[in-house]
């Protein structure tokens, strides 16, 4: 079994490209189990994760590939928040997104991506916009 922590925003075209990867990788897998973690900063009006787009839509398309969901929600600083997530759930691997930068930044990654990656010794699946 792979469990992956897939840490979503509230972008559909890197979500469509987090999913696609991930399926890619399930394909493969005896059983998989995908906890999608959507972090929110500043949530004043108390919105749960079952009412972002980018969480339904990538429960929807895992659960239609044969694979176990269970959504989780948290408030705060986003990089510590996944981390703290992965280590809780035992995951294997950490899905999260990239951004678009111009030719110079391209070498460099988001803040968030960036503490992931420097803040765990797990494997760290870093999806581009599939749109680009």
């Amino acid at each position: 079994m792979v469990r992956v922590l897939l840490a979503l925003d509230d972008d559909l075209a890197q979500t469509k490209a987090q999913v696609a990867a991930i399926e890619d990788m399930v394909e493969t897998a005896d059983d998989a189990e995908v906890f999608i973690l959507h972090v929110f900063e500043k949530n004043p009006e108390g919105a749960s994760v079952h009412q972002v787009e980018a969480v339904r839509e990538a429960k929807k398309r895992l659960e239609a590939a044969g694979v176990t969901v269970e959504l989780l929600e948290a408030s705060g600083d986003p990089g510590e928040e996944i981390l703290e997530r992965a280590k809780e759930q035992d995951v294997d691997q950490i899905c999260v997104s990239g951004r678009k930068r111009s030719p110079a930044g391209k070498a460099l990654f988001g803040s968030v991506t960036q503490d992931v990656i420097l803040g765990t010794n797990r494997p760290v699946l870093v999806c581009g916009n599939s749109e680009e």
